[in-house]
Formats: C-alpha cells, structure tokens, sequence
C-alpha cells in the first residue's frame, strides 16, 4: 500500500490546477463504457460512483492524479475514498467553518471560477471571417519565405582572413554575372545543399526566432534573385542568393490567425475588466509607503 502522505503531496497540486490550467493527461477508460455504469463503490456510505463520475472528475485533476488513475487504477480510488472519507470527518468537525480552513476554501473556490470565466472568455471570443482577412494583409510581412540557395566556405585549416577574402571574391563575381549554381559547383562546401545545386532551405519570417541573426538581417533584405555579401557563421562564410521569394497563402496561416485573433480579443476583454476593477484604501496606514 502506497503512503497517504504522498498522494496528500499530489493532491496539494489541486490549487495550482486551478489556478492555471493543466495538460491534460489522456482518459484512460473504454469509450464502450457508458456513463452510468458503476466502476467503484465506496463501502463507507455505500455511494456508487460511475464511469460518467470520472469522466467528470478527471479533468480537474492535476496531471499526477491524472496518471494515477491509469497508472494504479485501484490505489486511486482507495486514496480518492480517503479524501472523500477524511473531507466528511472534517465537515462533521466543523472544520469547514474555522480558519485557515474556510478561508482556504473560500480562495479556492474563488481562483476555480476565477480560471473558468477566464477560459470562457478566451474559448468564446468571436473572431470574424473579415478580420483574418484584414489581419492577413495587415501582416502579411509576417508570412513572407524565401526559398534559398547558398555556397558555404568553412574555415577548416585556413585563416579565416582568407576564406573571407575568397568569399567576397566569389560574391562579386556573382554579381558581375557569374551563374550561382556554376558557383555552387566549383566552391561549396556543403555536400547536402551542393548535391542539390546550393538548395539550402526555406525560410519562414515568422520562424526568426530559430535562425541566427546576421543571417536573417542578410536574407530578409533581399528581393528575389538578389544575392547576400558573405554572412559569417561559428564555422565559416555563406552567400546566400533568394531564389524565390512570396508569401504563405492565407488558406496555409488560417487557423494560426484565428487563434492569434482569439488570444488578442480575450487578452483585451482581460485587459478591460482589469482596467475596470478598482480598488480603494481608505486606511491611509495601508497599503505602506512601500506599495505601488
């Protein structure tokens, strides 16, 4: 028998369930079970509990009894009638009526509805078709890509003034109407993207978080057929030419708008009853000097 004092640990958890909204860990119960079947009987008062009772209880769980329930399905609910046998000794206590305990129920039940009429706010903001359009095009910088070739010199054993040197040689001889693959050919060494005729990637806008600085600040500033002087990397030189440059379609970036759209429209419904809840002191002795 596993110790109580561990699942009273876990169950500690509950708070913070409600107070940010957890991931949920998958049910694990056969979907052919229907909801009023009894899958466990608690001999203390004899109450039945059902398929549909879990399927209830679960998702307010904290993700550790979440897994519980699967994991040792029996030991859960020994525990879980613990909980349900000590709670009912504590309210025949009176427990639920003295403090720290009322207050803590109190908050608890406050941060639960707190968290449900924030999630609802943000699962029902309403986005309208006109606006993921108009958003598109407000941003549609933000879904540029361009398909890139490149020719990449590495230091290996040469200096490195030199492997510049031969770089911005080979640059200028690009733009003096040298062909880039020819390039690619005679002086990369990438064996990938060489094997490809210097096809090196896609890039993506609203992916600069993972690409390294100077090559963004290079390739982004290129109109299509331009190429870039040469970028310096941890382990060499590329030249980097836009072989195509254009946009996601709006039928490709749809769904992430839509979301975009729903979190801005709850942050601002947020953001306005923040705005319109106000709070007075008329005790000039609190808050202190110190507060804010």
């Amino acid at each position: 028998m596993k110790s109580f004092v561990s699942f009273a640990i876990l169950a500690g958890g509950v708070v913070w369930a409600q107070t940010a909204a957890p991931q949920q860990q998958p049910l694990v119960l056969p979907s052919n079970v229907p909801d009023t079947a009894v899958i466990a009987v608690f001999s203390d008062d004899n109450t039945q509990f059902t398929a549909g009772d879990l399927r209830r209880l679960y998702p307010a769980l904290p993700p550790p009894l979440q897994t519980a329930v699967s994991k040792d399905t029996k030991e859960f609910f020994h525990e879980w009638a613990m909980v349900r046998h000590l709670a009912k000794l504590a309210e025949k206590d009176g427990l639920d009526k003295q403090e720290p305990y009322a207050a803590a129920i109190e908050s608890a039940r406050m941060l639960t509805l707190f968290q449900a009429e924030l999630d609802g706010a943000y699962r029902n903001a309403e986005v309208q078709p006109a606006e993921i359009v108009n958003y598109y095009n407000d941003h549609k910088a933000d879904y540029q890509q361009i398909k890139i070739k490149a020719i990449y010199f590495p230091f290996t054993d040469t200096k490195e003034e030199e492997v510049k040197a031969k770089a911005y040689r080979v640059a200028t001889d690009i733009r003096g109407g040298a062909d880039f693959v020819k390039m690619v050919q005679q002086y990369s060494e990438d064996d990938t993207s060489k094997a490809k005729g210097g096809d090196f990637a896609t890039l993506r806008a609203n992916d600069r978080q993972s690409i390294p600085e100077a090559v963004q600040k290079a390739v982004f500033a290129l109109k299509q057929g331009g190429i870039t002087d040469p970028v310096r990397q941890a382990h060499g030189y590329y030249i980097f030419k836009a072989e195509e440059v254009s946009y996601r379609p709006l039928s490709e970036v749809r769904d992430e708008i839509f979301t975009a759209l729903k979190q801005s429209h709850g942050r601002d419904w947020y953001n306005q009853v923040s705005t319109d809840t106000k709070v007075e002191f008329p005790n000039p002795a609190y808050p202190g000097s110190g507060s804010k």
